[in-house]
């Protein structure tokens, strides 16, 4: 196994505030993850914190594209050296965001590198963009459109290496069986799609393998993994912004997270969205390391 080097991206600035006058939480993941030995359970090396820019969406309105463009357009190259710094070194970075825009930064650095894919195992698609919606703004519901380059040229063109991942180079797994819209204009663009039920009825590593194979192949250098807590069922993960029923369970992300993560073509991992505000025992954060560090476990 590679050295796995895990790197702070503690970014909260893709997500709308939780309420008036405050910021997301998510930006505290990496130290709750922390707090629960990560670093040491998995044998890591130290990778660093990349800092991001303040959370400040000035007057920001509705119709104004995404919110906090400007800092994460910035934000998004110091996050892509830090990973392409690690893969190119052969090492497994391990990010631990940050919302779901810290993806990013991963888009962008391989996309220096090579042709890479995306297994993203997620609630939703996170591919809104102008094309299909009326409310684009927060860019953490967002950066899957932005980095297969649908979207403001300021965060989908960035080094002028639009788009950072091809359509048919991404696999998105355990998406909410209603979430119907997103899956219509995915199917259309033959971006393939595997909600909770389809896990399930289909055998969740019997899918892991098959989703693998489909990115173990010549035409890509490799693939990255993204892992959005909210995949996660409230019962066990009430800890998102965007909590919805019917998700999966932890040994179900485990199973995923294993085969993926394990594979010789996968080249790092980024976690996301977990908010420790909304978890004051710890047990979700606590949860959420346990079946990461499951993962990486030999079997």
């Amino acid at each position: 196994m590679r050295n796995i080097v895990i790197v702070d991206a503690p970014s909260n600035l893709g997500l709308r505030p939780p309420a008036p006058g405050t910021v997301p939480g998510c930006y505290k993941l990496a130290g709750a993850l922390r707090e629960q030995r990560i670093v040491q359970r998995l044998g890591a090396f130290e990778g660093g914190v990349v800092v991001p820019p303040r959370y400040d969406r000035g007057d920001w309105q509705e119709g104004d594209g995404v919110f906090n463009a400007a800092a994460i357009a910035s934000y998004t190259p110091k996050l892509a050296d830090r990973i392409e710094r690690h893969v190119g070194a052969g090492d497994f970075p391990l990010v631990l965001g940050g919302d779901c825009s810290i993806q990013l930064g991963a888009a962008l650095a391989l996309r220096r590198l090579g042709r890479y894919g995306l297994a993203a195992i997620d609630a939703s698609a996170d591919f809104r963009h102008p094309g299909n919606s009326d409310h684009v703004g927060a860019a953490a519901g967002e950066e899957l459109a932005l980095s297969t380059g649908r979207g403001q040229g300021d965060l989908t063109d960035i080094e002028g290496l639009r788009p950072y991942l091809r359509d048919e180079d991404v696999r998105l797994l355990g998406i909410r069986d209603y979430f119907d819209e997103d899956r219509a204009e995915l199917a259309q663009l033959k971006i393939p799609t595997t909600t909770v039920g389809e896990l399930r009825e289909w055998g969740v590593a019997d899918v892991a393998g098959v989703v693998a194979q489909s990115l173990e192949v010549p035409a890509l250098d490799g693939f990255w993994v993204h892992l959005d807590a909210d995949v996660l069922d409230p019962s066990v993960m009430p800890a998102v912004d965007s909590p919805d029923p019917d998700g999966l369970l932890a040994p179900e992300v485990t199973t995923l997270l294993r085969r993926l993560v394990r594979s010789e073509r996968c080249v790092g991992l980024n976690v996301t969205v977990y908010d420790p505000d909304l978890d004051p025992e710890g047990t979700a954060g606590e949860l959420l390391t346990d079946l990461i560090v499951a993962a990486f476990a030999e079997a």
